[in-house]
């Protein structure tokens, strides 16, 4: 299911010049709050959790899903390019696969891992602050990888549509409006976060048990639906 060859040329597109001084921008950003906050407000939990659940995990994180998921393929079918991919002796699931786990990897590193930073330099890990939202930054990886990677599937604007929802509603209505906090993924990732902190730090709307499956869930049906589509998309030779 995994193909090296696609593999490499994904990271290759998204980890070209421009895209990933885009992908550096927003982690830099993040430590760049995180020392300000320890400077003037010293150690605080409370505060830690507030900045990473409101800009780490909130912000940050779907808005590099929204970069790495729809970049893994959307400008190769934009510009016609994928029509070589698909010529080649590769099953077209395992294009998609291979895009996801390229789009995971890649989200997982700029997010996580600056969110983990961050955390550490906020409050040194105190209640767990920062394993907790890092470990939380993983798993909404995997679930915005897959829905991006969808969108970029099926939509010659998956960047603007995938920018909405990212600061729409993910960082608004999903940290705001109680109808919308189930259908979040920033709310499912919170369980997790919720799990791992000390008690009272980290809040979410969605139990645990049904943010792992909702988690699944999206992640799986994104998945297959891209294969679907991408099975769906015709060769120009072929028309």
């Amino acid at each position: 299911m995994y193909n090296p060859t696609v593999a490499r040329l994904t990271y290759r597109a998204l980890l070209g010049r421009r895209r990933a001084a885009i992908l550096f921008v927003l982690p830099a950003l993040l430590l760049l709050i995180a020392a300000a906050v320890r400077g003037f407000n010293g150690a605080d939990d409370q505060i830690a959790a507030d900045v990473l659940g409101g800009f780490a995990l909130a912000t940050m994180t779907p808005l590099i899903g929204v970069i790495a998921g729809t970049g893994a393929i959307g400008p190769e079918i934009d510009d016609g390019s994928i029509v070589y991919l698909l010529a080649k002796p590769v099953k077209r699931p395992t294009i998609i696969f291979t895009k996801l786990i390229v789009a995971i990897a890649v989200t997982m590193v700029f997010s996580a891992v600056p969110t983990f930073l961050a955390g550490l330099i906020l409050n040194g890990n105190g209640q767990q602050v920062a394993v907790a939202y890092t470990v939380a930054a993983l798993v909404a990886s995997i679930a915005y990888s897959a829905l991006f990677l969808l969108l970029g599937t099926v939509s010659r604007h998956a960047v603007v549509i995938g920018l909405v929802y990212a600061l729409v509603w993910e960082a608004l209505f999903g940290s705001l409006i109680e109808g919308a906090k189930t259908l979040s993924v920033q709310q499912w990732a919170l369980a997790v976060a919720e799990k791992g902190s000390g008690e009272g730090l980290v809040a979410s709307d969605v139990g645990l048990p049904v943010a792992v499956v909702l988690l699944a869930g999206v992640t799986v049906a994104a998945t297959w639906y891209a294969g679907q589509k991408l099975r769906t998309l015709t060769l120009a030779g072929d028309e």
